[in-house]
């Protein structure tokens, strides 16, 4: 058995964010304003109902409201905060913006930003109003409030940042990808740890989700997504998005654990890790089973094959519809994979679209570019009867994967044989 000894969280210490911040803000946020068009982009960010993106620019201490300005011009971009004077001093402190003004009178906020855009003549001003709710972090009145101090002209230059935030934040520094790898060797570690526990016939899907949860707690890690739903254990049927149930784990069940850890309250993973219990006395598992599991595991390696920079989201995800038809397996309902990094569904180019009948749209359109991180997954779809019940069963193989220069990697390695777990040996009265 694994001892819980050798786990130990390598996330104590100093948070990397600060210093991690400024280097997006100098290297990756021109990129990502040149590759949309953008000029200007106006951020606001205020106490309690914060802009989901405050973070990201230096904005996550705002009490009284105040804003921000990027300004990019000729490969560089700058950046002017606009705050109460009695918190300027603190935000100059954090060394994020070239330049802080102090408001004495901040009810002029908007005027002086309007101002200051005007100042740049910038072509194309974004404002983070978008239908991707990281992205739509105005609030109609802060929108209403800054449009009444631009002119007409001014105001037919605003347009969305969701490509601009898509572009930027997709995107990783190397130093983040290395987190984000040892957090997924974390995630991996307390999945196994946890299906070492397993008794057959008693353990029931909740008590292993309990336990890596007790696990997290003592190394100090935190949920990826909602804690009710993290970790999703299932040894039964698909439920989606949901917490793991009451059912007792049994001889011939696959189980799913979907699990991810979110460290240094930023960076998260998103891992799914797969066991089959034998029955008694059984040493591998049935070829048709065994033949499921590799079908799916085959499915994901071929997606990696095809991930590498300028390839759609839409096309990485036919490779895996056209294997799944190869190999007889039902279709599924959901995309092959998302951007993973700041949530667990990140902002970025969709691994989708091909499930659906319409041409792609959207997301799945989007780009794969150099350092974008993606969780995605290897599908087997079978059908299921259970009494007068139908219903169809899955395996879902999900790693981590990186973009590189001439391809695609994955963070760890990928999971390549089932979690075997033997059931006690019975004997005939």
């Amino acid at each position: 058995m694994l001892s819980i000894l050798t786990l130990v969280n390598p996330f104590i210490g100093p948070n990397p964010w600060p210093v991690i911040r400024r280097k997006r803000i100098k290297k990756l946020l021109p990129q990502a304003m040149r590759l949309s068009g953008i000029d200007a982009w106006v951020v606001v960010c205020r106490e309690n109902a914060n802009d989901p993106l405050a973070i990201h620019v230096g904005g996550e201490n705002a009490g009284g409201t105040m804003g921000i300005v990027f300004h990019y011009f000729d490969g560089v971009v700058s950046s002017t905060g606009f705050s109460p004077w009695g918190e300027a001093q603190g935000l100059r402190d954090m060394k994020v913006h070239d330049t802080v003004v102090s408001l004495d009178q901040p009810a002029k906020l908007y005027s002086e930003l309007a101002k200051h855009l005007m100042s740049l003549n910038p072509k194309r001003i974004a404002l983070n109003s978008s239908g991707k709710g990281i992205a739509d972090g105005l609030s109609w009145s802060q929108r209403n409030a800054l449009e009444k101090e631009l002119s007409p002209e001014y105001r037919s230059r605003l347009v969305s940042a969701e490509d601009l935030v898509s572009e930027w934040l997709s995107v990783k520094l190397p130093e983040e990808v290395e987190i984000m790898r040892k957090a997924g060797e974390l995630t991996v570690q307390l999945q196994k740890e946890a299906y070492m526990q397993v008794v057959p016939g008693e353990t029931r899907d909740i008590d292993v989700a309990r336990y890596i949860q007790r696990r997290m707690e003592e190394l100090g890690v935190d949920h990826a997504w909602a804690p009710d739903q993290n970790p999703n254990v299932n040894s039964g049927y698909p439920k989606g998005h949901a917490g793991a149930s009451e059912k007792v784990i049994e001889a011939g069940d696959f189980i799913q654990t979907d699990f991810g850890i979110k460290v240094y309250g930023i960076w998260c993973t998103d891992y799914q890790r797969f066991a089959y219990v034998l029955a008694s006395g059984e040493k591998e598992p049935p070829v048709e089973d065994l033949q499921k599991w590799e079908y799916a595991r085959e499915g994901h390696r071929r997606v990696l094959a095809a991930m590498k920079p300028g390839i759609r989201g839409y096309d990485v995800d036919h490779v895996q519809r056209e294997w799944m038809k190869e190999t007889g397996s039902k279709p599924v309902m959901w995309g092959t994979g998302h951007p993973v990094g700041y949530w667990a569904h990140d902002v970025g180019p969709y691994l989708g679209g091909g499930q659906r009948p319409d041409p792609p749209s959207g997301d799945a359109l989007r780009l794969l570019r150099v350092g974008q991180t993606f969780a995605y997954d290897g599908f087997f779809c079978w059908d299921v009867v259970s009494g007068d019940e139908s219903t169809r069963k899955f395996i879902s193989v999900e790693e981590m994967a990186v973009v590189t220069e001439d391809g695609a990697e994955y963070l760890i390695p990928p999971q390549e044989e089932l979690i075997l777990i033997q059931s006690p040996v019975t004997t005939d009265s």
